[in-house]
């Protein structure tokens, strides 16, 4: 049976461990919104410290996920990609990344959905995991062991204890967990895919 996630912008880095454990999974389109987790928000380390970036949202009246539109009243995708830029500049691969991450911060989708979905695409293929992705086609009860829906929260600590990497301000705060996996792609880039499978373990 195939293991069910929501669509996370550019999710912890536990949440793509899990994935890659999973040898089939299905993203869930018909669950209902929820807020405050990382379906519209993720955490990054900047000089200050930990630092949520987070996507509003268009109220429209709908709460399925799927028909969820971010709000572009105000332009939340060029604060997001400038305190990327500001937080991540100096880590090691931020520049060989960089121009490939931009088009997440010009073009403006119509749903959030298929904005997350895109970032996981852009992991997935960035860092070759050869995902075995689909969709699910309703909303349905799925064994616990299965559904990992709402297994991550941006509320409680990560799923795992986490290796510890060089991150840009570790000298400043010690090593921070709970960070959106960019955090550990511009530190460790290729290798960022060794590292989740070392994760595993």
């Amino acid at each position: 049976m195939k293991n069910t996630f929501s669509a996370f912008y550019f999710g912890p880095i536990d949440y793509y461990a899990e994935m890659l454990k999973s040898e089939n999974l299905s993203i869930e389109v018909f669950e209902n919104f929820q807020k405050q987790t990382y379906r519209n928000r993720m955490n990054i380390l900047g000089a200050n410290g930990k630092l949520m970036l987070n996507i509003p949202i268009l109220h429209n009246g709908t709460r399925l996920f799927k028909d969820l539109q971010p709000s572009y009243e105000y332009d939340w995708q060029k604060e997001h990609f400038k305190s990327i830029k500001s937080a991540y500049r100096s880590s090691p691969y931020f520049e060989y990344y960089e121009d490939d991450i931009a088009p997440f911060y010009e073009q403006k989708e119509k749903y959030l959905l298929d904005f997350n979905l895109k970032t996981i695409d852009f992991i997935n293929q960035k860092l070759k995991l050869d995902l075995a992705i689909d969709k699910t086609e309703n909303f349905e009860k799925i064994n616990i062991e299965n559904d990992f829906r709402n297994q991550f929260s941006a509320k409680k600590e990560p799923q795992y204890k986490l290796p510890e990497y060089a991150q840009v301000f570790d000298e400043k705060f010690g090593f921070i967990e709970g960070l959106s996996i960019l955090d550990l792609l511009f530190s460790e880039g290729p290798s960022t895919a060794i590292y989740l499978k070392n994760i595993l373990k």
